[in-house]
């Protein structure tokens, strides 16, 4: 009775793993014999014991192959265009089944230009032996020395040919660079004010709401955790390259880079007020109006209003 249950439910296990009913016989002498082929001998002996192992893995290893794809039987163009969603991890792992086009150069280009979006190697011509995957492992670990130590991070790269020794050039690299430590990249902007001036000049505020341009400044240059020289350095900064990309504005408006710098510092002292946990009375509106046009007199109501509410609604400028 056991038997007869467990040979019924193995019979229907083989049938949901793609066999039918029909390819084997009922037991006759202690055997399973194949329908499709009684001569065979070789498959008889495999069919003693009541499973046959050799087609169990003969049909595995088809269906296998059915559903693998062989990118090298693809057009190329959609083969690249594939492996182009690898990051470099897989696809040095591609490159193992796939040498010729996980190695494609255009492939590791990408790669290098997506995450380092500016080198000055990138405008040279190319040294014999170049390779842009060579030269992703050298930024990747360029970077890990950066975020380590800048200035050897930054010495590195000059040694591989990877950055001119000019401070546009450093700062052209550290804007178009998400994968710098801030809090490294913070204390060497400190220490090289003149990379500092040209980062601060690659940016563009035309056309945009002060509090938005702040944040987007504070997002590639990170303000210090205390107040000081270097925030109030930023904040000065920043003031004379939002009224330069904006002049018909100020005139507008009758903002100088002085009142600018106002502005800055009162919409990050009321960031600190609405969002921190420690301030139990918040500044309300017409407090911020009235503190910050005693700083600034021009400036209309209307407009310091609207900082209010740009805090208000979508956060601290500096987080």
């Amino acid at each position: 009775m056991g038997q007869g249950l467990w040979r019924i439910a193995r019979n229907q296990q083989l049938q949901q793993q793609g066999y039918s009913g029909q390819s084997y016989l009922t037991r006759e002498h202690g055997r399973r014999i194949p329908a499709n082929n009684v001569s065979n001998a070789s498959h008889r002996k495999q069919a003693q014991g009541g499973i046959d192992i050799y087609h169990l893995l003969k049909t595995r290893k088809s269906k296998e192959q059915e559903g693998f794809i062989n990118l090298e039987m693809l057009p190329p163009e959609l083969s690249f265009t594939i492996l182009s969603y690898l990051n470099a991890t897989d696809l040095c792992l591609a490159s193992c089944v796939w040498q010729d086009l996980a190695n494609d150069e255009l492939l590791w280009q990408g790669l290098c230009k997506s995450t380092w979006g500016h080198c000055s190697i990138y405008n040279k011509n190319p040294p014999l032996g170049f390779s842009f995957r060579k030269l992703y492992m050298q930024l990747d670990e360029g970077s890990l020395t950066f975020n380590a130590n800048p200035d050897e991070g930054v010495n590195y790269f000059m040694s591989k040919g990877i950055l001119d020794d000019s401070p546009k050039e450093i700062a052209k690299f550290i804007f178009c660079t998400r994968t710098l430590n801030w809090k490294k990249l913070r204390i060497y902007l400190d220490e090289r004010r003149d990379v500092l001036d040209d980062l601060v000049t690659l940016h563009n505020f035309r056309n945009q709401f002060l509090p938005n341009a702040l944040r987007e400044f504070f997002r590639h240059i990170h303000a210090p955790e205390e107040r000081g020289e270097y925030l109030e350095t930023l904040i000065t900064k920043f003031s004379h390259r939002f009224c330069a990309c904006n002049p018909d504005l100020m005139r507008e408006l009758g903002l100088s880079p002085d009142a600018v710098y106002v502005l800055c510092y009162s919409l990050i002292l009321l960031s600190i007020d609405l969002t921190s946990p420690h301030v139990k009375n918040k500044m309300s509106k017409r407090e911020f109006i009235r503190n910050t046009r005693r700083a600034a007199q021009n400036i209309s109501e209307d407009f310091v209003g609207h900082l209010y509410d740009n805090i208000y609604l979508i956060g601290h400028v500096a987080a």
